[in-house]
């Protein structure tokens, strides 16, 4: 397996951690300036929702005109350090009606489709996960009823050539995960925060290891630019790919740590 090291990452800003093909930088994504541009094989992440969940760092309220601005830019950023073959694996929410009915999907959609991703198709994540519905607009009458579905999407995107070519060309998907997975609905649960360390709003390793399965070669380098609690790099660990994760707050950069240690069972001796 190749090895990360912070020099070959050509940056004056030390990571947070490092340890055998994995790197956390405690950071801005917009911020950092250690990853080269054209070097990520596949971007599995999670942005904050504008759903107005009490992160430690970031403002989670923005208006929405707002919210779409801080999307388009980070995801600028990450076209720039994709390989013209990467990926970009994006879970957001299909819709939203808090603060005005929003169709996320669809806007986010335009909008990495006007930085110069190229779109290739939709999966549908059902997480079962109705409990949290609070909204149903005029109860039991047709005046003005909320249609909302408890489902999330992943947007499959890709920069410029949908086929890898490069890379080890190594595959560790079984026959029946590609049969399962090629399907477009994914019915898994979500992540309680217990098991994220805390984290209020972190995605199940589930999610990024079919991504990561189905979408990238071993030794393949991902990237997580709003790590969390450490779901993808974890994933990455395990299934033998490289892993680098950003996030702004050091307490979600600890628990993804912590994480890693006891789930990946990276080496404790490598924190700076």
């Amino acid at each position: 397996m190749v090895h990360i090291t912070a020099q070959n990452m050509k940056s004056v800003h030390q990571p947070y951690f490092q340890a055998e093909n994995v790197l956390i930088y405690k950071n801005n994504i917009l911020e950092v300036d250690s990853i080269p541009n054209n070097s990520i094989d596949l971007i599995v992440t999670s942005p904050p929702y504008n759903v107005d969940i009490h992160y430690n760092s970031l403002n989670d309220a923005l208006s929405y005109e707002d919210y779409l601005i801080f999307m388009q830019k980070w995801m600028e950023k990450c076209f720039d350090l994709s390989k013209n073959e990467g990926r970009f694996l994006l879970n957001i929410p299909l819709d939203k009606n808090k603060g005005g009915q929003r169709s996320v999907g669809a806007d986010v959609t335009n909008i990495a489709k006007d930085i110069g991703w190229k779109y290739h198709s939709t999966i549908v994540w059902n997480e079962g996960n109705i409990s949290r519905r609070t909204a149903w607009g005029s109860w039991m009458s047709a005046s003005a009823p909320y249609v909302i579905a408890p489902v999330e999407l992943i947007l499959v995107l890709y920069k410029d050539s949908w086929k890898k070519t490069g890379g080890s060309r190594k595959n560790d998907i079984t026959r029946q995960e590609f049969m399962d997975w090629t399907n477009g609905i994914w019915t898994f649960n979500g992540q309680n925060k217990k098991g994220a360390g805390g984290h209020p709003a972190a995605f199940p390793i589930e999610l990024p290891k079919r991504c990561i399965k189905l979408f990238s070669f071993i030794g393949d380098t991902i990237l997580d630019p709003f790590l969390g609690s450490g779901s993808t790099l974890i994933a990455a660990s395990i299934h033998n790919r490289k892993g680098i994760g950003i996030d702004i707050d050091k307490n979600y950069c600890d628990i993804a740590i912590r994480r890693l240690k006891k789930e990946a069972k990276i080496d404790e001796n490598n924190l700076f």
